[in-house]
């Protein structure tokens, strides 16, 4: 199975579904191709309502108060077609995935593809198991990937069901719990296992900044990426009665433009663990940063002013594997806060949602999901000396296959 399939596979047995054990394999010369993906498609529902009809909208967590949405649309993961290449040549193991991503859900009439479909995918590897491995181009991020790869909603919907609609994917617990990995071009070196212990670290292309904020009291303004980004994570994982992992990553860009200081360094660490016992899975995140923004990375970390905002992020998570049937069932809670200035019309954001999830193998390949997840954007606003807060509840009903 190729990469991307694998870390899927991983995640499905943290979340709570059951995959294909190998992509579809062909022999050709002195290659060995590897063909998988991912299908999925769900129904949603989303309500929202807020302190004022027009909170919601204002914030930027949907359409408006006391209204409902409902769609078809692909999940978190979005739909996959991967191929994946290896061979060994000069005692080097050679690799290369390339990946495309259309998305499954379109919102007007004679649009036949999705306008944001994604190409996440495009990346060599050159390695040895002797001492280790090196990526070269476009794959996901090495800051906060784990995050995002115990994140049970990965194989369901979790939030922006409603806001997303005709987009590639939805958000799951992205900004809700943690900051999004995101796929970036890269040069990162991955050292071999020792006994469970193993690290990745690398140069990844530099972002331009965003200031501004999602309560829309500021308008966006581009900062520069002045230099690469250097990202890093180390895990160490143990097999056993109780078995688990943890893992930590950090992220450092320097950034340019800004008018105070002139430039300053965006900056980001996390650590986490999920722990394994019998049918039982735990799993505890906590992530911290400055200048990184909230949800997307370096977007709404700086303000106006050029000035870095703090930011952190947790969730805990808890599933369990009914013995017999392989069904999973999930439940996790998560927040995200963006600090606010001395100059922001704001104190801080948080943003948090709640998600309870079943998700049951129908077969090796296919799993069916069931989903609902309350999200919550609270804004203490300094100008009402109060909060305003607006709420989104989305069901979900689907199906995602593996092959």
């Amino acid at each position: 199975m190729n990469k991307t399939l694998k870390l899927a596979v991983a995640a499905a047995l943290v979340a709570g579904a059951s995959s294909a054990n190998a992509g579809i394999t062909i022999p050709a010369g002195d290659w060995t191709l590897d063909i998988g993906g991912v299908v999925n498609a769900y129904y949603t529902n989303t309500s929202y309502s807020g302190d004022d009809t027009g909170t919601t909208a204002a914030l930027g967590l949907g359409t408006g108060a006391n209204t409902s949405q409902s769609n078809i649309t692909t999940g978190l993961l979005p739909n996959y077609l991967s191929v994946s290449g290896k061979t060994r040549q000069n005692d080097l193991d050679v690799a290369f995935t390339i990946s495309i991503n259309p998305g499954a859900s379109t919102t007007g009439a004679g649009i036949q593809t999705s306008t944001n479909q994604e190409n996440r995918q495009a990346f060599l590897t050159f390695g040895d198991a002797s001492w280790g491995s090196i990526k070269v181009g476009k794959d996901l991020g090495i800051y906060a990937s784990d995050a995002i790869l115990n994140d049970m909603t990965l194989l369901g919907v979790g939030a922006g069901a409603g806001s997303l609609a005709g987009n590639t994917t939805t958000l799951g617990r992205i900004g809700a719990g943690f900051m999004y990995a995101d796929w970036k071009s890269q040069i990162a070196y991955s050292s071999p296992n020792f006994n469970g212990f193993n690290f990745t670290a690398g140069l990844t292309q530099g972002w331009n900044a965003q200031d501004g904020t999602a309560d829309g009291s500021q308008a966006s303004t581009g900062r520069s990426g002045a230099s690469t980004a250097y990202e890093g994570k180390a895990s160490y994982s143990w097999t056993g009665d109780v078995a688990g992992k943890v893992w930590a990553s950090a992220i450092q860009q320097k950034v340019t433009g800004l008018t105070v200081g002139g430039s300053t360094d965006a900056t980001a660490f996390d650590v986490g663990t999920t722990v394994t016992v019998s049918s039982l899975a735990l799993t505890g995140y906590y992530g911290s940063g400055d200048g990184i923004g909230q949800t997307m990375q370096l977007r709404d970390g700086f303000d106006a002013l050029g000035k870095s905002r703090d930011s952190d992020q947790w969730y805990l998570q808890a599933a369990y594997t009914v013995p017999g049937a392989g069904t999973k069932l999930g439940v996790s809670y998560g927040e995200s806060t963006l600090d606010g200035n001395s100059n922001d019309n704001f104190n801080d954001i948080t943003d948090s949602m709640t998600t309870v999830g079943v998700y049951h193998p129908l077969t090796k390949h296919l799993n069916l999901v069931a989903e609902y997840s309350e999200s919550e954007r609270d804004l203490d606003n300094v100008a009402a000396s109060s909060d305003l807060k607006a709420k989104a509840k989305t069901i979900s009903l689907g199906a995602i296959l593996f092959f």
